[in-house]
C-alpha cells in the first residue's frame, strides 16, 4: 500500500463538498434554470420580473440553482439581487436589514432601527438609483409562522404602492409544496408566482454528481467507481445529494488519518453515519421548541397515525389541528419522517413513519 508523506494530501480543493458550493456546470437542472433565466429577464430592461416559488424536497439543488443565476445578475446593472436565508434571518426587520446593507454598501447601526425607517430608506435608494430588487427567500416555510411568512412577502411586493416607480420581484424557496395554501388572500392578490419544481434526483443522477465533485474535489485515483458506487447507494437511499458530498469528504479526510492514498469501502461506512448525525442535527436545530417537542414524541412512540399523535400532542399543548398539521409537514418536508396513507374499514388515515433511528433523535433532541 502506498502512504501519504507527512505533508501530502488527498483534496485538490476540499470546498467542492461543502453544501454551498456552486459548481461552474450545475447538471439536470437546465430546465428550471431557463426558467428562472426567463421569468427574471424583465428586470434586465427595469421591468417586474415573474414572481417565483422553487418547490423540492432538501437536497435538489433548489439554492445551487439560484445562488448561482443571481451570481450572474450582480454583472446587470440594472437589477439588485439580495439572497436572504430564513434559517438565519427570521423576521421582517431582519430582512430587510439585510436588503438595506446590499443596496447602501454598510449595515444597519447595532442600536434598534424602526422598521417604518429601514422600509423608506430601502424603498428611497431603490428609487434614486433606479433599479430593480429581486429578492430570494431560501427556506421561507421556516420563517416562524404564517403570519410572518405573508407579512414578509406583502412588504416586497406592495413597494410599489408605497413609492411609485419602484419596482421588485421575490423567488420564494421551499420545501413545502402546499405553500400556497398558507398564504392569505391580500399575498394571494399580489404574489402570483410561477411554480418551478425540482425534482428529486434519480440514481444515475446522483452518482454523476458525485463523480464530478471528486474529479474536481479530489487528486486522480483517490476514489474508484467501486467505492463511488457505494457512497451512491447510501446518498440515493437518504434521498439527500448532501449526505454524499459530506461522506465523500469525511471519507477522504478518513483515508488521510490512515496515510492512504486511496478511499476505501471502510472509509465510506465509517463515517457514513456522521453524515446523517451531522445533517439530523442541522435539521433539527431550525425547528423551534413546540416543534422538537412533536419530534421526540413521534421518536418516542410506537409506530401512530396522524389522529392518534394529535390527540396525544394536544395533552401537552393546546393548539388546532391546522397548526399541528403544518408543524407535521414541516417535519416531513425536512425528511425527519415521512408519511403515507393507509386504509381502513371507515376511510384512510395518515401513519407517521421515522427515517432515523430512535435512539439517534432522541439523542440529538438532548443537545438543545
Amino acid at each position: 500500500m502506498k502512504f501519504l508523506s507527512w505533508d501530502e494530501t488527498l483534496f485538490r480543493s476540499p470546498e467542492v463538498f461543502d453544501p454551498d458550493y456552486i459548481p461552474e456546470k450545475i447538471n439536470f437542472r437546465d430546465k428550471q434554470i431557463n426558467s428562472i433565466v426567463a421569468n427574471l429577464k424583465p428586470a434586465t430592461m427595469k421591468s417586474r420580473p415573474v414572481n417565483m416559488l422553487c418547490l423540492g424536497t432538501p437536497g435538489t439543488g433548489k439554492t445551487t440553482v439560484v445562488k448561482s443565476v443571481f451570481s450572474e445578475l450582480k454583472n446587470v446593472d440594472e437589477v439588485i439581487p439580495v439572497y436572504v436565508n430564513c434559517q438565519l434571518i427570521n423576521s421582517n426587520q431582519g430582512v430587510f436589514a439585510r436588503i438595506f446593507e446590499k443596496i447602501y454598501g454598510y449595515g444597519l447601526p447595532s442600536y434598534g432601527v424602526p422598521f417604518s425607517k429601514v422600509y423608506g430608506s430601502v424603498m428611497k435608494k431603490l428609487l434614486e438609483l433606479d433599479k430593480v430588487l429581486i429578492v430570494a427567500l431560501d427556506d421561507i416555510n421556516l420563517l416562524l409562522d404564517d403570519r410572518l411568512m405573508n407579512e414578509v412577502i406583502y412588504s416586497i411586493l406592495k413597494a410599489h404602492e408605497e413609492v411609485e416607480g419602484v419596482k421588485t420581484g421575490l423567488i420564494a424557496i421551499t420545501t413545502d409544496l402546499k405553500l400556497t395554501a398558507r398564504l392569505d388572500e391580500r399575498v394571494g392578490s399580489i404574489f402570483h408566482p410561477d411554480e418551478i419544481y425540482f425534482p428529486p434526483y434519480d440514481y444515475d443522477e446522483m452518482f454523476e454528481i458525485l463523480r464530478q465533485r471528486c474529479e474536481a474535489g479530489f487528486y486522480p485515483g483517490v476514489i474508484d467507481d467501486e467505492v463511488l458506487r457505494l457512497v451512491t447507494d447510501l446518498t440515493f437511499e437518504s434521498g439527500d445529494i448532501r449526505t454524499g458530498l459530506y461522506t465523500l469528504k469525511m471519507a477522504g479526510i478518513e483515508a488521510e488519518k490512515r496515510g492512504s492514498k486511496r478511499i476505501k469501502a471502510a472509509d465510506v461506512e465509517n463515517t457514513y453515519e456522521g453524515s446523517r448525525k451531522i445533517l439530523l442535527r442541522k435539521c433539527i436545530g431550525i425547528l423551534n421548541s413546540i416543534e422538537r417537542e412533536l419530534l421526540e414524541l413521534i421518536y418516542s412512540s410506537a409506530e401512530t397515525t396522524s389522529g392518534e399523535l394529535y390527540r396525544k400532542f394536544k395533552e401537552k399543548e393546546k393548539m388546532s389541528y391546522t397548526k399541528f398539521y403544518n408543524i407535521l409537514a414541516k417535519l416531513e418536508n425536512l425528511r425527519l419522517i415521512d408519511t403515507v396513507f393507509k386504509s381502513l374499514e371507515k376511510g384512510r388515515t395518515r401513519v407517521i413513519i421515522k427515517r432515523f433511528e430512535p435512539e439517534m433523535v432522541i439523542q440529538a433532541l438532548k443537545e438543545f
